[in-house]
């Protein structure tokens, strides 16, 4: 199996302060990962960045940067988000080391993301909205705020601590960890692109049931973001999409057929 560190990126989300780039350049390199992503990053890399980056220039240097979120993560397949603040609206929230056990289980195979917020406001909710599960890092009641790079820190030593199993023994006095890998294969998911083009489909043949009441948009919102929170947090494989794929089509064959519509009112819904 190939490593499953390259399968996982950290995504620092209109990072402000470009120190912060250096520091969580350093952070990943410290845990052995490699993958940073900055979507609308500040315009240059200041001394302070290269300075705080600390014998992690090589990652500073090859960060990727994207103008939009969208172009960050679309060949990813599972997608995670740090946030200090739960609610019902955001989905599943998990502390880090237990969301970096889940997390460990499906990079062996898939492209992971995890992304975290601006410095002063974190993740936006349409932001939270792209993600199938959310982390949180416990902390102090009295100050919760945690540093950018210090959550980038944390969340990578949870995935490394994660990927070693806490197995160890000592050699030469140190403690190196026996696994490296994660324990089981898991399956091959597709990516956000393609999710995209299904939760579209999806769309469409829920409106054609009439599951989705005609002019309600809040409500529509609200259950293709479940739907969206569901498949995300599993991720889906390329037969199970295509499976889907089939059953939206025979149901957009037989109500074609009918000519009409099933009556399906708002009463049932969820």
């Amino acid at each position: 199996m190939r490593d499953w560190k390259n399968n996982v990126s950290f995504v620092l989300v209109e990072p402000k302060e470009s120190g912060n780039i250096g520091a969580s350049a350093r952070a990943i390199k410290n845990m052995g990962f490699r993958n940073l992503c900055l979507v609308r990053p500040p315009s240059e890399i200041t001394d302070e960045a290269r300075w705080l980056a600390h014998n992690a220039l090589d990652i500073l240097e090859s960060a990727q940067a994207f103008e939009s979120l969208e172009e960050a993560i679309k060949d990813k397949s599972i997608i995670v988000g740090t946030t200090r603040r739960a609610g019902k609206h955001r989905g599943l929230s998990m502390p880090a080391q237990k969301g970096c056990e889940y997390l460990l289980e499906r990079a062996g195979e898939n492209k992971v993301a995890v992304l975290f917020g601006r410095e002063d406001k974190g993740l936006l909710n349409e932001e939270v909205a792209e993600c199938g599960l959310l982390l949180h890092i416990p902390t102090s009641r009295e100050h919760r705020s945690l540093n950018l790079s210090q959550a980038v820190l944390i969340v990578a030593y949870e995935l490394l601590k994660a990927g070693h199993g806490q197995k160890q023994t000592l050699d030469r006095g140190g403690i190196i960890p026996l696994s490296q890998t994660p324990s089981a294969s898991p399956a091959v998911l597709v990516n956000q692109k393609e999710l995209k083009a299904l939760y579209s489909r999806m769309t469409g043949v829920l409106k054609l049931l009439e599951y989705l009441p005609r002019g309600d948009r809040d409500l529509e919102a609200k259950i293709m973001q479940n739907l969206k929170y569901f498949i995300g947090r599993a991720g889906i494989t390329d037969w199970e999409l295509r499976m889907l794929y089939g059953l939206c089509s025979q149901i957009e064959k037989k109500i074609g057929k009918r000519g009409e519509k099933p009556d399906v009112t708002t009463k049932n819904l969820p």
